[in-house]
């Protein structure tokens, strides 16, 4: 929002006033030069509230900096290329959003798409302990579900874990459910809310269509129908692009969003909520996704659960298992990885 010089009486709302007090707030995206990264630092210039934009990847950053540097938005992006440079371009970080890694390809499983991106999650995680320990985290990298437990792992050991800063993105899991279920009725997504629980892969991805508002005009044939198209949806994208891609546009417009989120919480916008895969408070499953109401700090409260349906709580006891066990693979990653 700019004052135009020739309106000298106009009086700057509380938003402006904000503007004016509040201190420089860099977001550093890991993995800028990749699929999800380069829309997504597209998308984040036009974002209202970053100072600084700090790109990072092994290579390309520097082309991607002066690029998206050129559009005329407010703060300023800087490249950072290499290993070498990668604590330079977290160095007092507000948010990190981590997009760096693999993508999957067609009959590629978790564990092989594990064993290519977990080393990676871990160099940059000791990166954030030591450039920016205080940061909000969102990583994006896949599998989120074992990702973010040995992200979590690594920042313990390093001693500063803060449970309420990070998030693994689940987000696109709701943009889609949101899509889909507005298609079918035939009214505005935007104007679709529902929250999406457990985790980031099919067998664990779970819409709430019983909370969905408004309210789900549909019958259990639809619900399942919907729900496994949510749950397959990233295999659609692949398969439709003939395993040359994996959902890089639709993933980077959900990761805009959430960080959108993030910010306005931060900047003390009350009632934000969103659904991500955090540390729990369940019982035997100490990462879940479920809704959020985000805060300056991170995550303000933790949501319960909402009373679920016969079919829903049947799909929630069948992936609990699931989603335990990808937690416990990325904790044991953590401590197993060979420190370099």
């Amino acid at each position: 929002m700019f004052l135009k010089k020739f309106k000298a009486k106009i009086v700057p709302s509380s938003y402006t006033w904000w503007l004016m007090a509040r201190t420089a707030f860099k977001v550093a995206v890991v993995g800028a030069g990749g699929g999800i990264g380069q829309p997504l630092s597209l998308l984040l210039r036009q974002v209202e509230g970053i100072d600084e934009l700090a790109l990072h990847d092994l290579r390309g950053t520097k082309g991607v900096a002066a690029d998206t540097g050129h559009i005329s938005e407010q703060g300023t992006v800087s490249g950072y290329v290499g290993n070498e440079q990668l604590v330079p371009a977290l160095q007092g970080a507000n948010l990190v959003v981590v997009t760096a890694g693999m993508p999957r390809v067609p009959g590629m499983t978790r564990d092989s798409l594990m064993q290519a991106n977990g080393g990676i999650a871990i160099t940059v995680t000791r990166a954030m302990a030591c450039a920016c320990p205080e940061a909000l985290i969102a990583i994006t990298t896949n599998p989120i579900n074992i990702i973010v437990p040995t992200a979590a792992e690594v920042l313990k050991e390093a001693g500063v874990f803060n449970p309420r800063r990070l998030f693994g993105v689940t987000t696109l899991d709701v943009v889609r459910s949101r899509k889909f279920i507005g298609d079918y009725m035939n009214i505005d997504p935007e104007k679709v809310n529902i929250p999406v629980i457990g985790g980031h892969t099919g067998p664990t991805i779970l819409p709430l269509f019983s909370q969905c508002q408004p309210e789900f005009r549909g019958d259990t044939e639809d619900i399942e129908r919907l729900t496994h198209r949510i749950k397959e949806a990233g295999t659609e994208v692949v398969v439709a692009k003939g395993g040359a891609g994996s959902a890089t546009l639709s993933m980077a417009y959900a990761t805009c969003s959430f960080v959108k989120s993030l910010i306005r919480a931060h900047n003390g916008q009350e009632g934000i909520i969103e659904c991500s895969f955090v540390a729990s408070c369940m019982e035997n499953v100490p990462f879940f996704a479920g809704p959020l109401e985000l805060g300056k700090e991170g995550i303000k409260r933790y949501l319960e659960l909402p009373d679920l349906n016969e079919f829903e709580q049947k799909s929630l006891d069948k992936l609990l298992p699931i989603l335990k066990k990808n937690i416990e693979a990325g904790i044991n990653f953590a401590k197993t990885f060979e420190k370099k």
